[in-house]
């Protein structure tokens, strides 16, 4: 097949190179035999990093054979089979390069274009025949970038998407078809990202450093947001972003962005954007400090406010969505599951206090978010949000069970009791432990208590019938559990989401990791009936603060989540509505490395903390060897050498 790509810059000599090595003779135009010659050699070096890498089969001098350097643009058209146009975005220029595709190529060749955002359709109405113009947009760069972005225009022929999605395939590429938008889809969502961003900036809510880092640190992005617009060029991402605002793109105005463009402040190519570089073109990755402040849910909000008119416009499909997001922005899961994972209520709730505070109608919540809220589909926490997820649940007397793997959860459910712990819920609590250790999908598992409380602490209407030997038989049903879930071989988090007292506390104080809401409450309030903690506070809360324990013992004061979280009582903080997202995070973090290691790492830092080091190092040595046997370890060596993600099976 004779292919022609029209212009030899970044993009198009990468996918003249992409079209090369899938076998066909490839036309590679450009308005200079110098300019032309400079893509070869970049063509060539490239090639060479491929062959040495083992990714290209054929010798490089075979793959350069098959492409043809050509000034004449008639020329590098006649008889093409498939056009391919790689300029700059402007508009009367590709009109111009497809009125001579028109002319040249092969009557039946599809005209391909590689803009990022001008409309497929508006290059393609001066055309006699519009239904063979395609977007086929490439990421940059193109030879290492694995998605390619299909516009379907309004007179895009079936045909046409179909020849298009094979050519990607050819150049073993994944694809997603989209619909002729501004932007199309990955821009649309990466400039809803970097809206955010600005908008955060512009209103005082966080610096650039701070934005950056949680988009880093919480959200798990390679890059932070406007990192990345210094890396890409802010230029470019600027051009794009007039493109589609004025064809009715509504956006918060970025005037960060404009004034340091304006300024030829460019990013990475001029030596200083956003942050600043050894010189220009030589990126180093800034420092950036650790931050506090969770901003995620603003970051994220607009992007799937974005997606959800996608959607229900029929512009994109679900799948091809997150296909985009993971293969288009490189981002570690697309934004429909980021969305699941926050809560549909979240992001709604979070895109009425933006619409709120920039008085811009278009962060008001789309209706298919606000039809989701209504029927319940609010995301992974019940079980339907964009997906669905495994939810299996089990309802005792005074527990609810809730299995979605890896994770599962054991909610204290007495509301109307403010959750108090009684006898029967310490028998079920000690069953669904037994029951949820025995099971494989179960990697996690989460004590939290249904509604505003987590637990009032014990049951005192249970108290008038204790003499001191119940008493005491009852304080050591406590230890059993609550010693039960400090040594379980598979991890426990409290997740603490309002008032922790007595043995609710306790309870708490026993799981490896406790995440408060910021405006939990927790206290060892005994003293104030003439008792002590009889759940094992005494003795848990000395090893996590020390003597302010000991205060708190004897005082019955009352802690707010923050001064527990200095006191190293709880180990993460989140507002209210992230709890559960910061909880998953944790669990999934947990969950997707060896159970075996998991267990024996609990095990001998939890033993290790009751015993003399010796022993303690000791047990650690056995623990490590013993491991060295598992199929488990086999499969860390191999990922890493394979440099892959392990598939640990606890085996």
């Amino acid at each position: 097949m004779k292919v022609t790509v029209i212009g030899s810059g970044v993009m198009g000599h990468g996918i003249a190179e992409l079209a090369a090595i899938a076998g066909n003779e490839v036309w590679m135009n450009d308005i200079s035999t110098e300019i032309l010659q400079q893509a070869m050699e970049r063509i060539k070096w490239s090639l060479s990093k491929l062959r040495e890498s083992g990714s290209l089969k054929e010798g490089v001098e075979q793959v350069l054979a098959r492409i043809h350097p050509e000034t004449d643009q008639a020329q590098a058209l006649k008889g093409s089979d498939f056009v391919i146009e790689a300029v700059k975005e402007d508009l009367e220029l590709k009109r111009t390069i497809f009125r001579n595709a028109e002319a040249h190529a092969s009557p039946s060749a599809v005209l391909a274009t590689n803009t990022s955002s001008l409309p497929i359709s508006e290059i393609a109405s001066v055309l006699k025949s519009p239904q063979r113009v395609v977007g086929m947009h490439f990421f940059n760069p193109p030879v290492l970038m694995p998605l390619v972005e299909i516009v379907r225009g309004k007179d895009t022929s079936d045909e046409v998407v179909k020849t298009t999605a094979e050519m990607a395939k050819s150049m073993n590429k994944e694809t997603i078809v989209v619909k002729d938008v501004p932007g199309f889809f990955v821009n649309r969502v990466l400039l809803r990202i970097m809206e955010a961003g600005c908008y955060l900036v512009e209103k005082g809510i966080a610096s650039i450093q701070e934005v950056d880092s949680s988009a880093i640190e919480e959200l798990g992005f390679p890059m932070g947001v406007f990192l990345l617009a210094d890396y890409t060029g802010l230029d470019i991402g600027y051009s794009v972003w007039k493109a589609v605002t004025a064809r009715g793109f509504k956006a918060f105005p970025c005037s960060s962005t404009e004034k340091l463009v304006s300024q030829g402040k460019l990013g990475v190519k001029s030596g200083s954007g956003y942050y600043q570089y050894p010189s220009p073109g030589k990126f180093v990755r800034p420092t950036l400090p650790s931050t506090s402040k969770k901003l995620g849910r603003y970051l994220i909000s607009p992007a799937v406010n974005e997606v959800s008119y996608l959607l229900r416009e029929g512009i994109v499909g679900k799948d091809d969505a997150e296909k985009g997001c993971v293969l288009g922005l490189g981002l570690p899961k697309g934004i429909l599951s980021y969305a699941d994972e926050i809560g549909i209520d979240v992001v709604v709730n979070t895109l009425e206090e933006m619409r709120q505070t920039s008085g811009m109608d278009h962060y008001s919540p789309d209706p298919l978010l606000l039809s989701m809220v209504k029927e319940g589909k609010l995301g992974r926490k019940s079980g339907q949000g964009f997906h669905t997820y495994a939810h299996e649940e089990a309802k005792y007397s005074t527990i609810v069970v809730r299995v979605e793997p890896p994770l599962a959860w054991i909610v204290l459910n007495r509301p109307t009791r403010y959750n108090a712990i009684n006898g029967d819920m310490i028998r079920e609590i000690n069953q669904a432990l037994d029951s949820l250790e025995e099971r494989e999908d179960v990697r996690v598992i989460a004590i939290t208590g249904q509604g505003r409380v987590f637990s009032a602490g014990a049951d005192v209407t249970e108290f008038g019938s204790l003499t001191p030997v119940k008493a005491m038989i009852a304080s050591r049903k406590f230890h059993e559990v609550f010693m039960k879930i400090q040594f379980l071989t598979k991890p426990v988090i409290a997740v603490i989401n309002g008032l922790a007292l007595g043995g609710g506390m306790e309870l708490a104080l026993s799981a490896d990791f406790r995440v408060a809401s910021k405006t939990a409450e927790m206290g060892q309030p005994e003293i104030n009936l003439g008792l002590i903690p009889g759940g094992g506070g005494t003795q848990r809360l000395s090893r996590l603060s020390g003597r302010k324990g000991l205060e708190l013992v004897l005082t019955g004061r009352r802690v707010k989540a923050e001064e527990a979280y200095r006191l190293g009582i709880v180990e993460f903080l989140a507002e209210p509505e992230e709890l559960e997202s910061e909880v998953r995070k944790l669990a999934n973090a947990i969950a997707e490395k060896s159970p075996l290691a998991v267990a024996s790492a609990k095990l001998a830092y939890k033993l290790g903390e009751e015993t003399h080091i010796w022993t303690g190092t000791s047990l650690e040595a056995s623990l490590f060897g013993l491991l060295f046997s598992t199929k488990d370890f086999e499969e860390g060596v191999r990922a890493f050498l394979e440099k892959r993600k392990p598939n640990f099976r606890g085996e």
